[in-house]
């Protein structure tokens, strides 16, 4: 397989780009291809060169957004935690990395988390696997917890991955609409922290 030409992958970056802000500022389904040639100060044709239609730019919007979730925490190894107190400060970095990722791309960050619902029905296998795999990979973090005997043996990793992502995630949402990012970040990251680890009952 050839590799795409550099030109291409910057001009299809810049295209995300304004189609990325076109559609945090309107929504997906009032955004149309005017709007994004619009943002970008080009004509329709330009858009066209590179992307078949809203629907694949919009697809394009979630899978790069994905990526970048991905990679953010690609270096937090599941297996690497020997202890609680080293888990409990893995879920620290990894909840501060998305945070970071939210404040860093906001436009992509609104795509993702109030139009990738819309998009995923002309592509449902995309938000479905990637839901999956988020939390396949998070449920690798309890096993091996559970192996090492810091987590409790009876619960369900794939259950407790999906649930824990669920609220990081909510808490990525949450600082889109929140004028002191800082204090919300610490704040959500401690609460999911302490639920996780201490639990909801009182001493």
């Amino acid at each position: 397989m050839s590799a795409v030409p550099q030109g291409v992958v910057d001009k299809r970056e810049v295209i995300l780009r304004a189609a990325g802000k076109v559609i945090a500022e309107k929504g997906y389904h009032a955004t149309g291809i005017a709007d994004i040639a619009r943002e970008l100060g080009a004509g329709h044709g330009t858009f066209y060169r590179y992307f078949k239609n809203k629907e694949d730019i919009a697809r394009s919007l979630v899978v790069r957004a994905l990526g970048q979730m991905q990679d953010a925490i690609a270096d937090e190894d599941p297996q690497s935690s020997r202890s609680l107190g080293e888990y409990r400060e893995q879920v620290r970095r990894i909840g501060n990395k998305l945070f970071d990722l939210v404040v860093a791309e906001p436009d992509l960050a609104r795509v993702l988390f109030y139009d990738a619902a819309a998009i995923a029905r002309t592509d449902p296998g995309v938000l479905g696997s990637a839901v999956e795999n988020a939390g396949a990979y998070t449920a690798a973090f309890i096993r091996n917890g559970q192996t090492r005997g810091f987590v409790r043996r009876e619960l369900d990793p794939q259950v407790v991955g999906l649930a824990v992502n669920g609220m990081i995630l909510a808490g990525c949402a949450q600082l889109l609409h929140v004028r002191d990012a800082e204090e919300m970040r610490t704040s959500w990251i401690r609460t999911v922290e302490t639920l996780m680890f201490d639990g909801l009952g009182g001493t």
